[in-house]
């Protein structure tokens, strides 16, 4: 009788010589590969019975098996290589992003509805003078303050601490507040900024997970909807 299938080599059906290849082969993996597969069949061919050998349409099917598993492991193998290659294309961008511009997409700040609140906003030029406001969600400005005053001769990176109040000295009702500026640099040459938009100082790895210096904080690079060349001085 023709052998009836290498299956049975690994189910243990078969003879005891059969049986040896399939616990050797169950205890060194669980599962096939196509050096795994091609060893059973050259031991299927070995051990036939000469009188009744396996037919010919038995032995391309159970090729075609062996191409399809080595077809699948280069697929795997073609995938991994591919996934270093945009791990590392990632990384590269990344990297040099640095000195580029990073926009979060929102120039608010969640307010609580008491107490004070620091937020930071860029200044690509030197301040001489100018506002800075915020603004509620309708647009309404409830508080304005003169950067002549409080942060003359400041460029970069500026921190401003906001009480809560409105230019009459109301507390605000909790929500989200705007803030952008208009001021003039020493030349006078006239100039806007928005909270939100700033200088990607710096990459960060965390656990694969790749986060840009903005200011004083990190953010994930999924928070950053736009990033551009600086134009600023």
């Amino acid at each position: 009788m023709a052998t009836t299938g290498y299956e049975n080599l690994i189910s243990g059906s078969s003879s005891s010589t059969t049986t040896t290849a399939s616990t050797t082969t169950s205890t060194s993996s669980s599962s096939l590969s196509n050096d795994d597969f091609l060893t059973l069949l050259v031991t299927e061919l070995q051990y036939q019975d000469p009188t009744d050998p396996m037919d010919t349409e038995t032995i391309l099917t159970q090729t075609s098996q062996l191409a399809s598993i080595e077809a699948a492991e280069n697929t795997a193998d073609s995938l991994d290589a591919l996934s270093s290659q945009l791990q590392s294309s990632t990384t590269f961008n990344a990297v040099s992003s640095i000195g580029k511009m990073a926009s979060l997409g929102s120039n608010y700040i969640p307010y609580e509805g008491s107490g004070d609140i620091s937020f930071e906003v860029y200044f690509p030029n030197e301040i001489s003078d100018g506002t800075l406001t915020i603004a509620d969600s309708s647009g309404n400005v409830v508080r304005t303050i003169d950067l002549g005053d409080e942060v003359k001769g400041e460029s970069g990176i500026v921190t401003f601490t906001w009480d809560g109040l409105d230019d009459e000295g109301n507390q605000v009702d909790e929500g989200d507040y705007s803030v952008g500026a208009t001021y003039v640099d020493p030349d006078g040459a006239s100039d806007t900024t928005v909270l939100g938009v700033y200088p990607i100082e710096s990459v960060y790895y965390d656990d694969g997970v790749i986060k840009l210096k903005l200011g004083s904080n990190y953010y994930e690079i999924d928070e950053v909807v736009e990033i551009y060349e600086r134009t600023g001085a």
